[in-house]
């Protein structure tokens, strides 16, 4: 069977492999210019971003934040039934159901990735449900799956396979006790002790979410702190909060094994302790999924670590083969390979297209509070890898979050020494990621802090304290 065999010969064909960000937003762009597009996707459309990942953990999150709100209401004067009369907030007035929790977060995903499918449908974009492997460079056969047998003849190939948890040998997930990132939600009980092995984004994230959900969290990290890709300053407000919510934060403890005993699992530590726990989640990284699938083969370059080896229009070192996402080693972050994607069918169909440019992407961390980012780094800038002025605002200051109860947080904004040109930003608040967006345009359109620091803000707001560190950085421009 070849599924592309009725098309006009005047129409570009595309395949896809791999249905998450990168594959099916490439799909949209595709089909808008004219080309005949298929798509071959296993496990679901939206990839492990949209059914084990991005939308499942966020959805899980936005409960743990209602949690942490409802556990900080006193503060502001309400009170619930069972709470009493006192300022001192007893147990028990709020509790979780878990499994109805991880119930919402997988319909909510099944509904995304069955919103994502009626719209490729719709766009004419063929679906094929199986694994898609490269037999050669223009060919994409379905190896798995409904669709197995099927075989895809290309103009363009675009792989987008996405990445998978990576494994410790010794801490082998068992879907029970011993969790992946992927496994969490299919837990039918809160954990009473949860160990998080990784304080990475993946790890603090979910650390952050169990333990305001009500679970007991240890957090064991290998580095000195948690999120050591961060800012360090912002890292450090984290962790302090964690540490002050109750959560037990081990620093410079490696992990070499997890093992299940009974009902409980012990972790243990390189230097000979041992931590127990109802649950453990291995949170240490990931793996591209680029073995078995014909790449090496068809003459595209993979990294030592198994990554796909592209340039800024997605194309990798085999012609007419681009690559998107995980696998690409690029930030994994769905927004870039989303961006990868399209970059790919706009480069490969003709269309008018700019380079990737990470030096305006966005990213945050969605925890409480949510750490926010953009541009350079301060760490870039102490280094002398960017020559720029900085200014930081507590905003313990902010109107706006004194009425909120907000305790922890700041702005950070980075201009170009001279100039004043807008760099770069951290923003650490509740909502950080809606709050970075100012600072993401100022950076992708080259905005002064004049600009900024001219424009109107509420009063009172988060936002306003933006605008004041742009006037601050006007101030040190003179």
């Amino acid at each position: 069977m070849n599924a592309s065999s009725s098309s006009p010969a005047s129409r570009q064909r595309v395949a896809i492999l791999g249905g998450g960000p990168g594959g099916y937003e490439a799909a949209l762009v595709a089909a808008q210019l004219g080309a005949e597009v298929t798509v071959v996707e296993r496990d679901g459309l939206g990839g492990s971003t949209v059914l084990t990942d991005v939308v499942p953990s966020k959805t899980l999150i936005a409960t743990s934040e209602l949690m942490a709100t409802v556990a900080g209401a006193v503060e502001l004067g309400v009170r619930f039934p069972g709470h009493g009369t006192s300022d001192t907030e007893p147990e028990g007035a709020v509790t979780v159901d878990i499994e109805r929790v991880h119930h919402r977060v997988k319909a909510l995903a099944f509904a995304q990735s069955m919103d994502i499918r009626a719209r490729l449908e719709k766009e004419g974009v063929t679906v094929l449900n199986g694994l898609g492997r490269l037999d050669g460079p223009s060919t994409v056969e379905v190896t798995e799956g409904e669709d197995a047998g099927t075989r895809v003849e290309a103009d363009v190939v675009l792989v987008s396979v996405g990445a998978s948890p990576r494994e410790l040998p010794s801490a082998k997930p068992d879907g029970e006790r011993i969790l992946t990132w992927k496994q969490v939600y299919d837990m039918t009980e809160l954990p009473e002790h949860l160990i998080v092995v990784g304080s990475g984004v993946t790890g603090a994230e979910f650390a952050n979410a169990y333990d305001a959900l009500g679970a007991h969290v240890t957090l064991v990290s290998s580095r000195d702190r948690v999120l050591p890709g961060e800012d360090a300053d912002a890292a450090e407000v984290l962790e302090n909060v964690f540490r002050r919510r109750g959560m037990t934060v081990m620093s410079r403890s490696r992990a070499e094994s997890a093992e299940r005993r009974g009902d409980s699992v012990v972790v243990t530590l390189s230097d000979g302790r041992t931590v127990e726990g109802s649950h453990c989640l291995m949170a240490v990284g990931s793996i591209p999924n680029t073995a078995g699938i014909g790449l090496e083969e068809a003459g595209v370059y993979l990294s030592d670590s198994g990554h796909v080896d592209t340039d800024k229009v997605s194309r990798t070192s085999k012609r007419g083969i681009y690559a998107a996402g995980d696998c690409t080693g690029v930030y994994p972050l769905a927004s870039v390979a989303a961006m990868q994607g399209r970059i790919a069918m706009w480069h490969a169909l003709g269309d008018s297209v700019e380079p990737l440019k990470l030096r305006s992407v966005a990213s945050n961390v969605f925890t409480a509070p949510e750490i926010a980012t953009v541009g350079w780094t301060q760490a870039q800038i102490d280094a002398g890898e960017a020559q720029g002025d900085i200014v930081k605002l507590p905003l313990s200051t902010n109107a706006r979050a004194k009425m909120l109860g907000i305790h922890d947080g700041f702005v950070k904004l980075f201009s170009r020494i001279g100039s004043g040109t807008v760099i770069g930003g951290v923003v650490v608040a509740p909502r950080a990621s809606e709050l970075i967006f100012p600072l993401t345009l100022a950076v992708e359109k080259r905005l002064n802090v004049d600009d900024v620091a001219h424009a109107f803000s509420v009063y009172p707001s988060l936002s306003g304290s933006l605008a004041e560190a742009a006037r601050q950085l006007h101030r040190l421009a003179d």
